[in-house]
């Protein structure tokens, strides 16, 4: 035993210890990235996200060529321009971080001899370096805080400019439902819009501040370096920066990945929490409220799952880079700094006094010191890129799925393979559909979801402005859909579809949206205030639009067109729909569609819009199960959910159907 407890140091243990977490981490890694898939499979199953699944096979985040071609395509839309605002702190920050490298020569050089001064008891040359030291601090803080400002303004320019322009693809048209009905490649991007974007910008720039920094100190201390102790000492440090690089980037390629996979579940976390607000009420009704506590903790346990490995995952990590860019990267330095001084037959030192020689290796020494601690920071720099690459994939995945949308294209799970292999031959086209001010044609135009499900193989009738149309059938029979198709919402899988401009097409929904504003905002969305007007639509006439509507009492009860409330909470559901009306009468389109708008309307109120409406010259398309309405119609569709349909006009001899 007493054989054995020798070897039993505090160093030896120590040696031991990061071997064995070294072998660890690797047999972690190859055992991941076998059951990686199999687990994924499990979670997707476990979780009813199907898209996870596919989300995994298409992500590749890592520090190769494809990141740095992302990186330049997200540079370019963040700067613009050569001469730009961003440019000019990215300038800044670089001439910061060159002054605050001389400052630091500065320091070194001028700290050296106040310290040789007081070892020498010397007050002259004490004084003489000290009362600069004293008059340059102002300038050194002046410097660090412009770095700082630099850097968070810089951050904020860059989440500025990518923020607008994921917007202006966002919000262009109507891809910002297609990507949540259409296509089911992003399944939370407003996770993405904000919090991505943001964490990305931070990487971005941190990297280039962290990275400007050690490469201006290699540089510049390699050059003090070598016209003192020569170009061999220099050139170690640089080796070892080289092979210990590459041995971390390879031991750090899991974070990229498991960088996704954390923001891929903060935005499922975020999503079961903000559907517990949308629907608490529906919720409330059902008393759901412990399996609706299950999901959320469902939910946010797989995210602490994959948090306590990623923590442990860079406890390892941070371990080897300490070891390797930190310590090691010091004891390599002093080795080489102290070759010339622990060589007695040195030529540098054969002729130096005492005092000399200790100026000498304060000086070589801190500098080759700050050498070893620059090539442990672009060392550790490298994490920090492996993270980015991780934020990197996401954002550019969703530049694609948006430039992907505003294109027509879009990817989803089809239903089964007969629907599958009947809209790959009749793939969307938008070059199907014709605009005619007065006039809807269904021309031998299939009625199909997405996703593929086949409502209605064929469907063929023609419409003129002044003939209004009463929709029917059961609930699932494609009513919705067809409307959908008429505002472009959904694609044309063939035929022709003939139909008026986008602004002659208004759709009033059961449950009709109120927008964040004024009482003004609710009867003109979405037009504003000055748009209202340009058209000279007065207050006074908005307040016959309410009058119509029976709405009056509320612009009295509010006392001012710019109250602001929570409309969707002030107003009742009938109020809404009425409120929904108004909005009609207010944009006066040539066709409108009415979705069940009416359910909680009065019959004499409901009999007074649809009056109203073939007054003004509104052609409409209802959506309806009450009798009362057959007689402000010219012609009726009725669709049996079986794939079939009649469209005939309305006589006296017509059995009409509803409650």
């Amino acid at each position: 035993m007493a054989a054995i407890s020798k070897y039993l140091t505090a160093k030896n243990s120590s040696i031991a210890g990061g071997v064995l977490l070294l072998l660890y981490i690797l047999k972690q890694r190859r055992r991941a990235s076998q059951l990686n898939c199999k687990k994924g499979s499990a979670l997707v199953q476990k979780n009813d996200v199907s898209l996870m699944c596919k989300e995994g096979k298409k992500e590749r985040a890592a520090v190769d060529k494809l990141f740095f071609l992302r990186i330049y395509r997200i540079l370019r839309i963040m700067t613009p321009r050569f001469l730009c605002m961003e440019t000019g702190y990215m300038v800044l920050i670089a001439v910061m971080l060159v002054t605050r490298t001389y400052c630091d020569v500065w320091m070194i050089q001028n700290g050296t001899m106040i310290e040789s001064g007081i070892i020498n008891r010397d007050s002259r040359l004490f004084k003489q370096h000290y009362y600069p030291y004293i008059a340059v601090i102002p300038v050194i803080a002046l410097v660090n805080n412009l770095l700082k400002l630099g850097i968070n303004e810089l951050k904020l320019r860059f989440r500025e400019r990518l923020t607008q322009y994921l917007y202006d693809q966002y919000l262009q048209g109507y891809t910002y439902y297609k990507m949540g009905n259409l296509d089911n490649r992003i399944s939370n991007p407003d996770q993405l819009l904000t919090q991505d974007v943001e964490k990305f910008c931070n990487s971005v720039v941190d990297l280039y501040s962290n990275l400007s920094k050690p490469l201006l100190d290699i540089g510049l201390y390699i050059f003090k370096l070598t016209s003192a102790i020569g170009a061999q000492g220099p050139t170690i440090m640089m080796a070892y920066l080289i092979i210990s690089g590459l041995f971390l980037t390879r031991l750090r390629r899991p974070i990229a990945k498991m960088t996704v996979t954390e923001q891929r579940y903060e935005g499922e976390y975020r999503y079961v929490n903000s559907r517990l607000i949308t629907n608490s009420e529906e919720i409330a009704f059902y008393n759901g409220n412990l399996r609706e506590k299950q999901t959320i903790h469902s939910t946010f346990q797989k995210l602490v799952d994959h948090l306590h490995k990623f923590i442990f995952f860079r406890f390892s990590m941070g371990f080897v880079d300490s070891v390797i860019a930190k310590y090691i990267a010091t004891g390599v330095g002093y080795l080489v700094v102290s070759r010339p001084f622990l060589d007695l037959s040195h030529p540098r030192h054969l002729h130096t006094s005492q005092s000399e020689l200790m100026e000498d290796y304060y000086q070589s020494g801190r500098m080759l010191l700050r050498l070893s601690q620059a090539l442990g920071r672009i060392v550790l720099a490298g994490r920090d890129m492996t993270r980015l690459s991780g934020f990197t994939s996401r954002i550019a995945e969703l530049m694609k799925v948006l430039k992907e949308l505003n294109a027509g294209k879009y990817e989803r799970t089809m239903v089964t393979q007969q629907e599958k292999a009947f809209l790959t031959k009749t793939k969307p086209s938008s070059n199907a559909m014709t605009q005619d001010a007065f006039l809807f044609r269904f021309d031998h135009t299939p009625l199909a979801t997405p996703n593929g499900e086949i409502l209605i193989k064929d469907l063929s009738f023609e419409v003129m402005s002044g003939a209004n149309v009463l929709v029917c059938g059961p609930n699932g029979c494609g009513k919705s859909s067809l409307f959908r198709v008429l505002g472009g919402l959904w694609p044309l899988f063939g035929g022709e579809l003939t139909k008026p401009e986008r602004g002659k097409l208004f759709y009033v929904p059961q449950r009709p949206y109120m927008t964040l504003g004024s009482l003004r905002d609710q009867v003109i969305y979405p037009d504003t205030f000055e748009e209202q007007n340009r058209k000279g639509i007065s207050d006074q006439v908005l307040k016959e639009y309410l009058d119509n509507v029976q709405l009056g009492h509320i612009l009295e009860r509010e006392g001012s067109w710019d109250m602001v409330q929570d409309w969707m909470d002030v107003l009742s559901g009938g109020e809404k729909q009425r409120m929904a009306m108004a909005r009609l009468f207010y944009h006066k389109p040539q066709f409108a569609i009415l979705d069940e708008c009416t359910s909680a309307v009065s019959v004499d109120v409901e009999d007074f819009i649809y009056s109203h409406c073939r007054t003004v010259g509104i052609t409409l398309f209802t959506v309806s199960h009450r009798k009362s309405l057959w007689k402000h119609h010219k012609f009726y569709l009725h669709m049996d959910g079986r794939g079939n349909y009649e469209f005939k006009p309305i006589t006296e001899e017509t059995v009409e159907f509803g409650s």
